[in-house]
């Protein structure tokens, strides 16, 4: 598929995924795929269904998708069809980004989400 236009969010997201071992960049449409061995780990939202966000999407521990939510609705929502199944998305369109925040939101998704070999191989993030 067509890659979406240039977006440094993008970008630096992708950098943070492909650091991880053996893993992948697809895109659909305006979304980006992330996976490990045709496990995917994270998305990259752009206006989905046309809910005019930009977010990264990933696998949460149990119950800690909706910690996150409480903690701070304006970032972190439930996203469409994987909220059900403990993801969690966090806003990439607002005026500040942590990245070291998006890096341990997609290391612990990797960790949960890509074969136990490769998940094993990866470092907890930091609380």
């Amino acid at each position: 598929m067509t890659e979406p236009s240039a977006d440094g969010r993008l970008t630096r997201l992708t950098d943070i995924c492909l650091a991880l071992r053996e893993a992948e960049r697809q895109f659909v449409g305006q979304h980006a795929r992330f996976l490990a061995r045709d496990k995917t780990f994270a998305y990259y939202l752009n206006d989905h269904h046309g809910d005019g966000i930009v977010a990264v999407c990933c696998k949460a521990p149990v119950g800690m998708s909706a910690v996150l939510i409480d903690s701070d609705p304006a970032r972190f929502y439930r996203p469409a069809y994987l909220g059900a199944r403990g993801w969690v998305s966090l806003r990439l369109d607002l005026d500040e980004i942590d990245w070291g925040e998006v890096s341990d939101l997609v290391t612990e998704s990797y960790r949960l989400t890509a074969p136990k070999r490769l998940a094993a191989q990866v470092t907890q993030p930091s609380a």
